[in-house]
C-alpha cells in the first residue's frame, strides 16, 4: 500500500512534465475560497529568487493539502464539487458557503464506513454463542473497543466512565478512519483540516463541561474555578482557571491537525525534490524509499494520533469529574 500510495502521486506528476502543467491547471480550474493559489508568483528567500518547479512543487503541496471544490484524479481526470450558498435573504446566515468540499465528502465516506462496519459486527456477535469468541473484523474491533475502555476511559475517569465510553468510541474510531481513508491513492485527510479538528474539541469541551456540572452540581463547579486557594488569590486563580478550560480544546485542536497535515507535506516534499533537481538517482535513492518510509510511519501516526486525542479527552473528563479534593487527598497520603 506504501508503494502504490507514492507512485499514485508519481504518476500524474511525470505524466505532466515535472508537475509544471498538472500544478497550474489546477491551479486555475480548482481553487475555492479557502484555496486560492496563483501560478506564477514570485518567491524571494534571503535574496534569491524561486525557481518556477520550486513554486510549481509549492502549489501542488498546497493543492493537496487544503480543501477544494476538486476532487483530482490525474491523469484520469478530476470531478469538480457541487457549490451551494444560503440565499443573502436568510438573517445572519445570508450569503453563507455551504458547498460540498473534499473533506466533505471524506467525512461522509467515514461515516458510512462507521455505520456499514459495526453493523456487520453487531450482527457477527448475534449468529455467536456465549463460548465462541469472534473472528477476522469482529475480533480486531472487540480488541480495539477493550483497548478504549480499560486503558483510555477507565483509567482516566474511574468510577462511571461507562456513561462516557460511546462518546470516546465513536471520538477513536471517527478520527482513526479518517486518518487511515487519507492514507489511500487519491484520498484526502479530513482531520488535516483545522475545521473538523476544532469541532471535535468543542465536542470534548462540551462533554467535559457538563459532566462536571453533572458531578460537583453549580456551587462545586464554581469552587472548582478557585482551586482550593484562599479568597484573595481568587482574583487570579479564576481567570487561570477559566482560561484554562478554553486551552485544553484549542491544545487537541492544534495536535491533531499539525500532526495529520505534516505527514502529508513530507511526503510530497520527499518527491519533489527528484522533480526540482531533475535526477533519477535523487529519485531512486532519496525520495522514494524515504517517501515510503515516511508512508508506512504515518499508518502509526493514524492509530497515534487517535489515541492521543481519545485519551486526553477522557483525561479532561475525569479531571473534571473528580471528587476528591486535595486536602483529602493529603489526609489519606498522611493516614497511610
Amino acid at each position: 500500500m506504501a508503494i502504490i500510495k507514492v507512485f499514485a502521486v508519481l504518476l500524474p506528476l511525470l505524466l505532466s512534465g515535472y508537475g509544471i502543467a498538472a500544478a497550474s491547471s489546477e491551479s486555475s480550474s480548482g481553487a475555492s475560497g479557502n484555496m486560492a493559489v496563483t501560478p506564477a508568483v514570485e518567491a524571494v528567500h534571503g535574496g534569491v529568487e524561486a525557481a518556477p518547479e520550486e513554486e510549481k512543487a509549492g502549489a501542488v503541496i498546497m493543492h493537496h493539502i487544503l480543501d477544494n471544490h476538486v476532487f483530482s484524479f490525474e491523469p484520469f481526470g478530476s470531478v469538480e464539487l457541487p457549490r451551494l450558498s444560503l440565499p443573502a435573504a436568510v438573517p445572519v446566515l445570508g450569503g453563507l458557503d455551504i458547498s460540498v468540499t473534499k473533506h466533505v465528502v471524506m467525512l461522509w465516506l467515514v461515516s458510512a464506513l462507521l455505520l456499514i462496519v459495526f453493523s456487520v459486527v453487531g450482527l457477527k456477535y448475534k449468529t455467536l454463542s456465549s463460548r465462541q469468541a469472534p473472528k477476522g473484523l469482529a475480533n480486531a474491533i472487540e480488541a480495539l473497543v477493550d483497548f478504549v475502555r480499560l486503558d483510555v476511559a477507565k483509567s482516566n475517569i474511574g468510577h462511571g466512565y461507562e456513561k462516557h465510553l460511546p462518546y470516546l468510541l465513536t471520538v477513536f474510531f471517527f478520527i482513526l478512519f479518517c486518518n487511515l481513508l487519507g492514507l489511500i491513492p487519491y484520498g484526502a485527510t479530513a482531520t488535516g483540516n483545522v475545521n473538523v479538528t476544532l469541532t471535535l474539541s468543542i465536542f470534548t469541551f462540551f462533554v467535559t463541561q457538563t459532566a462536571a456540572f453533572k458531578a460537583h452540581g453549580v456551587k462545586g463547579y464554581l469552587q472548582h474555578l478557585t482551586a482550593g486557594t484562599h479568597w484573595s488569590l481568587w482574583i487570579i486563580m479564576v481567570p487561570i482557571e477559566i482560561i484554562g478550560q478554553f486551552t485544553k480544546p484549542f491544545a487537541l485542536t492544534v495536535r491533531l491537525f499539525a500532526n495529520m497535515t505534516a505527514g502529508h507535506i513530507i511526503i510530497l516534499s520527499l518527491i519533489f525534490i527528484s522533480f526540482i533537481l531533475k535526477s533519477y538517482v535523487v529519485a531512486a535513492t532519496v525520495s522514494v524509499p524515504f517517501a515510503i518510509f515516511i508512508y508506512l510511519l504515518e499508518l502509526f501516526v493514524a492509530f497515534l494520533q487517535a489515541f492521543v486525542f481519545t485519551m486526553l479527552s477522557a483525561l479532561f473528563i475525569g479531571l473534571a469529574t473528580a471528587h476528591s479534593s486535595h486536602d483529602e487527598h493529603e489526609a489519606a497520603v498522611a493516614h497511610h
